[in-house]
């Protein structure tokens, strides 16, 4: 059996490979991905010069997304699992500005920029993710999946902690527990199938927190997603949506994690899909590796994207699970 020491690397670094695959084919097209990489991209790979947001960044790097994850884990460790929005929120500005200093065009996004712009304006911390709906708050919530027991109250707290400053909308809120619990599922060795149970049962939980929007509901497109058949990149693109919005990226990753058994494959037909594809990759690896193990990924790219970005997941990992078994 997996241990659960390997499932939570395994998110770890299915996070940062699908984050890295995605990395040279997000915000373009599917047309053009496949014109460039084929039906589903092999490996990993530079970002060419016309690369919208990434241009010139080497194979393996990673994106926001998991510079995101890696700044709340350590803020998940430092608050024993409770993270302090106030102080997510400053560095989430400090890391903007670092990104920024670095010449990188993938800043934050559209909800987390208006919430923190806010913020510093002197808003009210409890209003300032009113308007968060796309899928920010999803992208980095994985390290609170590893820190957090699948017991929906207290996950569904700390997600929300996590959360609200920036993306304080039940749309929201429901995508990132959806992917917190399945990752926190996995490492108590659940499928993906089992896993994504959860995921839905803990969506609808957290759907009721925050700000109502208009919006699809997530759980039951996570529902209808994964039920599609048979599963497929066009399906994925044309129907279930792969932009910003939590209500098709999240689903659309659900979809690629119990579609295809093989994590592996199952990141790079996720950084094939078009529009948001490092998010879509990064959940799908998340979700993929707490429930297979990290040795679903291949070693070479697993030493290539630590390499490449100084990252020791494996130390993070264990941190995390100090927390959760604490």
């Amino acid at each position: 059996m997996t241990s659960a020491e390997s499932r939570a690397v395994g998110a770890l670094y299915g996070l940062a490979i699908g984050d890295a695959l995605g990395m040279p084919t997000q915000s373009l097209p599917r047309a053009r991905i496949v014109e460039r990489y084929g039906e589903v991209i092999d490996g990993l790979h530079p970002a060419p010069d016309d690369q919208p947001l990434a241009a010139g960044m080497p194979a393996g790097a990673i994106t926001d997304d998991t510079e995101q994850a890696v700044l709340l884990a350590r803020l998940v460790i430092e608050g024993n699992g409770l993270v302090d929005g106030h102080e997510l929120a400053r560095r989430l500005i400090a890391w903007e500005d670092d990104m920024r200093a670095r010449g990188s065009l993938d800043l934050l996004g559209p909800s987390t920029k208006r919430a923190l712009d806010e913020l510093l304006a002197g808003g009210d911390i409890a209003r300032t993710g009113r308007y968060g709906t796309t899928n920010g708050a999803a992208m980095r919530i994985t390290p609170v999946g590893i820190a957090t027991p699948a017991r929906t109250e207290l996950l569904v707290e700390r997600v929300v902690a996590a959360s609200a400053p920036t993306h304080n909308t039940g749309l929201a809120l429901a995508a990132a527990a959806a992917v917190a619990a399945a990752v926190s599922a996995g490492i108590d060795g659940a499928t993906v199938s089992e896993a994504t149970t959860t995921a839905v049962a803990t969506a609808r939980e957290a759907a009721q927190r925050g700000f109502w929007v208009a919006g699809a509901d997530v759980a039951s497109r996570i529902d209808w997603a994964i039920a599609l058949e048979p599963v497929s990149v066009e399906l994925l693109y044309e129907l279930v949506g792969t932009s910003l919005a939590s209500q098709e990226s999240v689903p659309a990753a659900f979809a690629v994690a119990n579609g295809f058994d093989d994590p592996w494959l199952a990141v790079r037909v996720a950084a094939s899909v078009g529009g948001d594809t490092d998010t879509i990759a990064a959940i799908a690896g998340a979700v993929a590796g707490a429930c297979h193990g990290v040795d679903a990924f291949p070693a070479d790219v697993r030493r290539t994207v630590a390499a490449v970005n100084g990252l020791d997941l494996d130390a993070l990992a264990g941190e995390l699970l100090k927390v959760r078994r604490g």
